[in-house]
């Protein structure tokens, strides 16, 4: 890895499980393909996992009004609005603690919060935000923009699905 794209403790941390596409700076589509497979996969299954285990929980609720409403509050507005949040909150915590446990932290703490609106969401939601977490904070090395641009970008691809779906849920219970 090469050490002025590379974000110092990652590669050898409690992180070093994630693909290195993810924990260097130095392929952007690739680390965003990486990052959309890495965050949107595993969630996808603690999904099912969480729904299996818990069959009657609640599920977060929307409100959509079709496909381009869709798109553009879950695929654009709420990944880029919380990833300068996920930045801002990032900037404090990599002040106070060494970058794989602020990225945790971070991670954990957007787990927090989508469990206040639904909990089984919160169990769901802390991996994407650990993937976002990391691609933040290892691109932000190449600038402010950059790195939430790259975070902003991977969670609009994680979104893209579920938003698809949600917008298609009322037409196909109307037949």
């Amino acid at each position: 890895m090469s050490s002025e794209r590379a974000v110092p403790a990652l590669a050898d941390g409690p992180l070093r499980f994630l693909p290195n596409a993810l924990l260097e700076a130095r392929h952007p589509v690739r680390a965003i393909l990486v990052g959309w497979l890495t965050a949107a996969i595993p969630a996808l299954l603690l999904a099912a996992a969480a729904s299996a285990a818990m069959p009657n929980s609640e599920q977060p609720q929307f409100k959509i009004a079709g496909v381009a409403d869709a798109i553009f509050k879950l695929v654009l507005f709420a990944p880029i609005l919380e990833s300068f949040i996920m930045a801002a909150v990032l900037a404090v915590l990599l002040r106070l603690l060494p970058p794989a446990f602020a990225i945790i932290v971070s991670s954990a703490a957007w787990a927090v919060l989508h469990a206040l609106a639904v909990p089984a969401w919160g169990l769901v939601i802390w991996w994407p935000f650990l993937v976002f977490s990391t691609i933040y904070t290892v691109w932000r090395t190449r600038g402010f923009l950059v790195g939430v641009g790259m975070a902003a970008t991977v969670h609009a691809l994680n979104n893209l699905v579920p938003a698809l779906a949600i917008a298609a849920a009322p037409m196909l219970a109307t037949g």
